[in-house]
């Protein structure tokens, strides 16, 4: 009865008009928006349209909350799911934008309060995604990684990707799966992967996939998910296996998608 009542209510937001003002903001803020077909971007349309009207998207420290914010984290989160289920997010509330980079206060962990990382005493903050509250975004940072579709680099994709490997209730590194079989071929690809980068980084060595991404599991999958979206050629070309992983799970292929005129 839910699900029928909630496929009503976003039918109803899809009867109105796409606005040509967000439009504009996605042409000049979302650089992956340059590389979709028709199809993909009427999708990606209808998704941030719905995810503008059922999360709630807060300034903070400040920040007055545009229109061009709101769609632009909502047009980067939602090009994730083009492949996906919407209900994908069903898990985020809310949104908090800081204007620009913070220091995490040091703050004591509640019994029932679960981070997907966990900062140093007063560590620079450029995004967050906690378990059961808000993703936390910094603005400029996201701004950046938006428009800049080649430089590896997203907040955007890499704090909702946590949201995604939060689903199944653990922080691992694990998104859901379809069966068996894919988890066996994920445990085994991306373990080893993972292995090499924490090999890497821990003998000060130059890596291809940020080395952020050697700190958990967890860190490991949004930061390949940075990678297979913003250099996806070049993944594909040094880990063919994991880009396949990523390929099968986002049911995207954005290295044939960058070859479009």
């Amino acid at each position: 009865m839910f699900a029928w009542w909630r496929q009503r209510q976003r039918e109803k937001i899809l009867q109105q008009p796409f606005p040509a003002a967000w439009r504009l903001v996605i042409d000049r803020n979302v650089g992956h928006a340059a590389f979709l077909d028709a199809e993909e971007r009427k999708l990606l349309e209808d998704m941030s349209q719905v995810f503008l009207e059922e999360k709630q998207l807060e300034g903070c420290g400040g920040l007055e909350l545009t229109d061009e914010i709101r769609v632009t984290v909502a047009a980067n989160a939602c090009l994730l799911l083009l492949g996906l289920d919407h209900d994908m997010y069903r898990r985020v509330k809310s949104v908090l934008i800081y204007p620009s980079t913070v220091r995490q206060p040091e703050r004591k962990g509640g019994v029932f309060h679960v981070h997907a990382y966990e900062p140093t005493r007063s560590s620079p903050l450029l995004g967050e995604a906690h378990k059961r509250g808000p993703v936390i975004l910094v603005w400029d940072a996201a701004r950046h990684g938006s428009w800049n579709a080649h430089d590896g680099h997203n907040v955007i994709f890499h704090e909702f990707a946590h949201k995604l490997d939060m689903l199944d209730g653990d922080v691992d590194g694990t998104p859901p799966l379809r069966g068996s079989a894919q988890l066996r071929r994920w445990a085994k690809v991306c373990s080893r992967i993972y292995l090499e980068l924490r090999a890497r980084t821990e003998r000060g060595r130059k890596t291809f996939l940020d080395a952020y991404g050697a700190t958990n599991e967890a860190e490991f999958f949004a930061v390949a998910t940075e990678t297979f979206f913003e250099q996806p050629k070049q993944l594909r070309k040094r880990h063919p296996e994991l880009y396949a992983l990523l390929q099968d799970f986002y049911r995207q292929d954005p290295a044939q998608r960058v070859h479009r005129p």
